[in-house]
């Protein structure tokens, strides 16, 4: 596993601002980054995760559960290279191009998520990159 921790730091006021990026989960698709280490308030903004796999060249699973298996284990990816675990993370929003997939979401979901559950929301979307089914963002702090 290689993890690039500093990417790129930057000083503002009170605070440093590190771009986080790892080869453990896609590559940004454009103009965002996998997530953002804040430190001070150790703060992490995870960007979206869809179901790709490590490497960004295709879809994992069929359905909507099996996609958002792939978007937990990226997001897991994510936070690892920034120093966190799914423990820290504080919200989530979850998108869906079909509202009906929400309970099979959730339960996929609910493994990853066990204790201390973070906030959530759940929105529908027309669509997704790559025609994902799901979407799952995150927010952590240490």
């Amino acid at each position: 596993m290689i993890y690039i921790y500093k990417k790129e730091v930057k000083k503002d006021g009170d605070y440093m601002k590190e771009i986080i990026q790892t080869d453990q989960a896609p590559e940004a698709i454009g103009p965002y980054s996998q997530a953002i280490k804040v430190s001070g308030q150790i703060m992490i903004f995870c960007s979206m995760q869809i179901a790709l796999d490590p490497d960004g060249s295709r879809l994992i699973g069929a359905t909507s559960a099996e996609q958002a298996e792939q978007c937990l284990k990226n997001l897991q990816a994510v936070l690892s290279a920034s120093g966190a675990e799914l423990k820290h993370v504080v919200k989530t929003i979850v998108y869906l191009t079909n509202m009906g997939d929400f309970v099979a979401i959730n339960e996929t979901y609910g493994r990853y998520f066990t204790m201390d559950k973070p906030a959530r929301g759940a929105v529908e979307v027309a669509r997704l990159p790559k025609d994902a089914k799901v979407g799952i963002e995150a927010i952590a702090v240490l």
